[in-house]
């Protein structure tokens, strides 16, 4: 997909044109209503059709020690009905209506959107009101117990009964400092879903499920001034919530940490992962350019020195992960039959010296500008892209339409930017787990080879 995007964007002279033309801009009106509640609206006539897009600024990382999985748990429960749309009105109007719609949850937020012809946005702005405004009188045992069982089971099937599955649950906790945010995975544990109460999820929704901690961003063929009057209308009774306290992670250093995961997989995998930056931060557009170097392309260094050229490995994957409290930085490599992970992780220090000492050449550097600002073009012709997009400019910086900074920070990183990041955090204190099959330890990474 992105060696596609890659080759659209070299050839395609208007991309150049952007980058020296006038500025991306996806113009946007931001109101907000006595209750608190944001109301984004994107006007885009292009095509007939509407984006609701509500995030609540509320994910895993708000979570408590003992009570993990309950943002994405709570994900499912609003989809089971309230006071005027019970279940399982929600989604019967909406495909009625033509429109789709679906959720999803990560660390710092859980979002619900809605897509459709344009004549499905009153319907769809009035389930997302009743819901908000109404779902909690209609919540009981149980509806949380069956939401619990379908959580159980896409945790045994994403994570428990899927090879490597259990991976992230393994490396974040070792990453990240004991009580960290970050330090569990969303899905939660099985203990503490089946701890999860119906006062839990009652507690749950008056603290976080309140319009002063929600945005809603409409982009679409609408006009802003009658989305504002649909808005109000549906939503002003909602009364507002009670101010919320965030988590605020203290500073902390990764200490190099080698952990051998026995699982029910055919290869090895290695993981090695790093302390990183949080999202936006200074030096976060640099490694999302180090990491493409490394593997973003059939032609990147990792890519190149393992799958094709010493054929060692069946695939490796570098990623920057920034997230609003903090970030981390992995490479992910599997093994053909027969290697040892010791052998990928030789290779991959001596990939990464080599970026540290001498930075990307001018291709490689022009290749991942180009490669990362084509998807993200690519991804702007669709409004529920957008609507998200807005949605995620506003909570971390106030406001929506930040496109063309997103884009200059790209723009300016230089070789010695990406050089640079490369020796400051890629070659300090890591997390090396290795995850081989049952009975073959041997296989495994067992030391550090860069210092």
């Amino acid at each position: 997909m992105l060696r596609t995007l890659l080759a659209a964007c070299l050839l395609a002279a208007p991309i150049v044109g952007t980058a020296q033309g006038a500025p991306l801009r996806v113009p946007a009106t931001v109101d907000t209503l006595p209750n608190g509640l944001t109301l984004i609206v994107h006007e885009d006539p292009s095509v007939p059709v509407v984006t609701t897009n509500v995030w609540f600024h509320v994910g895993s990382g708000d979570e408590k020690v003992g009570r993990t999985g309950f943002a994405h748990l709570f994900e499912h429960l609003m989809f089971m009905g309230s006071k005027n749309a019970p279940y399982p009105q929600f989604d019967r109007l909406l495909e009625a209506a033509g429109a789709n719609n679906n959720g999803s949850t990560n660390g710092d937020r859980t979002n619900y959107y809605e897509s459709g012809p344009t004549s499905a946005l009153p319907l769809m702005l009035w389930l997302e009101a009743d819901r908000l405004g109404w779902l909690l009188e209609t919540m009981d045992g149980p509806k949380v117990d069956l939401q619990r069982d379908v959580v159980k089971n896409e945790r045994r099937q994403s994570y428990e009964n899927q090879p490597y599955g259990l991976a992230f649950e393994n490396l974040m906790p070792a990453l990240y400092p004991a009580g960290h945010p970050y330090s569990w995975s969303t899905i939660g544990s099985m203990t503490d879903l089946s701890a999860a109460s119906l006062e839990d999820v009652k507690d749950f929704f008056r603290t976080y499920y309140a319009p002063n901690n929600a945005t809603i961003v409409v982009a679409g063929a609408v006009k802003a001034d009658s989305v504002r009057q649909l808005v109000r209308a549906m939503f002003s009774e909602i009364p507002r919530g009670p101010a919320i306290t965030r988590p605020a992670p203290a500073p902390f250093a990764v200490r190099d940490t080698v952990i051998v995961l026995e699982d029910r997989v055919q290869l090895p995998r290695v993981y090695l992962a790093w302390h990183g930056v949080k999202e936006f931060s200074a030096d976060d557009a640099a490694l999302d350019i180090a990491a493409y170097v490394l593997s973003g392309a059939r032609n990147s260094r990792l890519t190149q020195a393992l799958v094709y050229d010493r054929e060692l490995a069946t695939n490796v994957n570098a990623f920057n992960s920034s997230k609003r409290l903090d970030g981390d930085v992995q490479v992910v490599a599997t093994a053909r039959p027969g290697v040892g992970l010791d052998t990928l992780q030789r290779v991959i220090d001596s990939e990464l010296r080599l970026l540290a000492t001498r930075g990307p050449n001018a291709r490689e550097l022009e290749q991942a500008r180009n490669a990362i600002e084509a998807q993200f073009l690519q991804r702007l012709e669709f409004s529920s892209a957008k609507a998200d997009q807005l949605n995620a400019y506003f909570y971390a910086h106030g406001t929506p339409d930040w496109f063309q900074q997103d884009l200059e920070r790209y723009r300016r990183v230089t070789a010695a930017d990406v050089q640079r990041v490369v020796r400051k955090y890629l070659l300090g204190e890591r997390v090396t787990l290795s995850v081989v099959p049952q009975g073959k330890t041997g296989l495994a990474a067992t030391r550090r080879i860069v210092q």
